[in-house]
């Protein structure tokens, strides 16, 4: 008889608290405090979980200014909820589940703007089951991540909150400005949830997403806004590409070499088209169709390495980086791969090294 039974697979992605479970542990048993009601850390705690501790053999994170990350952490003190805004693939998101895991220890409540239209998505709906045989009670109560992070005391992300329609956002405010949910089908005291020590929002926003529905001034006023820009450094970009690529490497099970030049190549790129300018300070044509976001980087090097490891014998070539960045970079706009040739013919037609040229020498698969 054939067995039908599957070995239990591991998990293609774990949250950040599960992944980084030693270093919470860590931070937690050498926190000398003092720690805001309802979290797991001090905020001192929170900022060496994001921006690293050598010391401690804390990994850094997450790359921005300290005194950045200070006012973000501080806001989610207050009463007040945080927007984090910025281009597509600043790492909004993963800021947002890094903070959820060290000030909750879960980073798992969070909401999609895009895929709520409906109250009962934002707070509460009813298991009709439960509904049907005892009406409506506490346990018939299906509270959404957000109703579940204000009665856990938790923190709650909310993803893409620009193309959460203006209405539902509206209803968000009870929530930020009273801590109170109420819930008409509920008798007395069961139908008010309060929101219990350690519970607050933190929100992401893309800038392109601005004209999707308009943010409600009354919503904006609860929050404290923060811009999430571009990593500035290249050097700081690379480290963190070379780290991420590493990990996506190890969790698909392939042993590639990454090759620091060819990883260079790609950095360099999308850092020059990103900003519209050479690292020599030169003016230089920007891809209007594509993010080119350090996230984007990341898995650019990673498909490479993947096509290294099933295509390539296992070593990386600037082959397999070029074909990657073009399928990147070439989206929705045109006059991007005209703008793409421009800038190898004026930008990497210019520079020296056995890679750069073998980079301008498959010039022709832009074509």
């Amino acid at each position: 008889m054939k067995n039908t039974r599957q070995a239990k697979k591991a998990a293609q992605r774990e949250p950040a608290e599960v992944t980084y479970r030693h270093e919470l542990d860590k931070l937690m048993s050498t926190d000398p405090g003092p720690i805001p009601p309802g979290w797991k850390l001090s905020p001192r705690g929170v900022e060496k979980f994001l921006l690293g501790d050598e010391k401690l053999g804390i990994e850094r994170k997450f790359v921005a200014d300290r005194a950045m990350v200070v006012r973000i952490i501080i806001s989610l003190c207050t009463s007040r909820g945080c927007l984090l805004v910025g281009e597509p693939g600043t790492a909004k998101s993963w800021l947002s589940e890094l903070l959820a895991a060290a000030i909750s220890g879960d980073s798992t409540l969070a909401l999609q703007g895009g895929a709520i239209s409906q109250v009962s998505q934002l707070l509460y709906s009813w298991n009709e089951s439960i509904l049907r045989n005892e009406g409506p009670t506490r346990n018939a109560l299906v509270a959404s991540p957000l109703l579940r992070g204000m009665m856990e005391g938790r923190l709650v992300r909310f993803e893409e909150i620009a193309r959460c329609p203006q209405s539902l956002q509206d209803a968000i405010l009870s929530v930020l400005s009273d801590r109170v949910v109420v819930v008409p089908e509920l008798p007395g005291e069961d139908g008010v949830i309060l929101a219990r020590e350690g519970f607050n929002l933190v929100a992401t926003s893309n800038s392109v997403d601005e004209g999707v529905h308009k943010m409600s001034a009354a919503l904006k006023r609860r929050m404290d806004f923060e811009e999430i820009r571009p990593i500035r450094s290249l050097t700081d970009e690379m480290d963190v590409v070379m780290q991420e690529v590493r990990k996506a490497n190890l969790r698909a099970g392939i042993d590639v070499a990454l090759d620091q030049s060819v990883v260079e190549i790609l950095v360099t790129l999308f850092h020059e088209l990103r900003n519209g300018q050479t690292l020599d300070g030169r003016s230089t044509d920007r891809l209007a169709g594509a993010a080119l976001s350090t996230a984007e980087a990341v898995s650019v090097a990673h498909a490479a390495s993947l096509n290294a490891w099933y295509y390539g014998g296992g070593a990386m070539t600037v082959e397999h980086m070029i074909h990657h960045i073009i399928g990147s970079a070439l989206k929705d706009q045109p006059d991007d791969r005209r703008r793409l040739k421009h800038y190898f013919e004026t930008v990497v037609a210019q520079r020296k090294g056995d890679h750069w040229q073998q980079a301008w020498a498959l010039r022709s698969l832009i074509n």
